[in-house]
């Protein structure tokens, strides 16, 4: 698979998709394999939130803004220090993704993308050990806008295991791996790395 020519190299990687989909798991084995740091969106949230989600309760914009300003702070301090990190964010919306990443070229956006009824016997699987009951997963899919061509993401199906997963992702990116370099020690900035809670959306 031939990297994505037109876009330079990134700094920061968003791996997106709705709970279930697997995308904490994709993007904590990408950070290995490229060396750079992992951070989990789910750290970012506020103790309400959690409180919420635990609740079985979806969570509006109002709820997810400052915890979005507090991932776009983390990416913006991570890429002004010079670098490399890989976050998990649903990132469901065009507008969630926009704070985000923006303009930024050299934030890349990968989109972890299944078939709801798969995702939900996943979800099923792990029901108790996660804050998201599956009863949520409706709001989850009604709310889920898929990144349009202007944003470049690179797009994956859940259907492959997770390692073929993360070997089509640095595919497309084209970049060096951790097998031959030690980028690595430039990571996230900014992160709370303090709560265990795990993000819903």
């Amino acid at each position: 698979m031939a990297p994505d020519a037109e876009e330079e190299e990134p700094c920061a990687i968003v791996v997106m998709g709705v709970s279930g989909a697997g995308k904490n798991t994709i993007a904590a084995m990408l950070a290995v394999r490229l060396g750079w740091a992992y951070e989990d969106a789910d750290w970012f949230h506020r103790p309400s939130n959690v409180e919420k989600m635990h609740s079985g309760n979806a969570l509006t914009d109002e709820d997810r803004w400052p915890w979005l300003q507090g991932i776009a702070a983390c990416i913006d301090a991570t890429r002004e220090a010079g670098g490399h990190g890989v976050i998990a964010c649903s990132a469901l919306k065009r507008a969630y993704r926009d704070g985000l990443i923006g303009e930024q070229t050299d934030v890349r956006l990968v989109y972890i993308k299944g078939d709801r009824d798969l995702i939900a016997r996943r979800t099923s699987l792990r029901e108790g050990h996660h804050f998201m009951p599956a009863s949520l997963l409706d709001s989850q899919f009604a709310s889920l806008q898929e990144p349009g061509e202007d944003e470049h993401p690179i797009v994956i199906s859940i259907d492959a295991s997770p390692h073929d997963i993360v070997e089509a992702v640095v595919a497309k990116l084209g970049i060096e791996t951790n097998q031959d370099n030690s980028r690595g020690r430039g990571g996230m900035r900014g992160s709370p790395n303090s709560s265990p809670a795990r993000e819903p959306s």
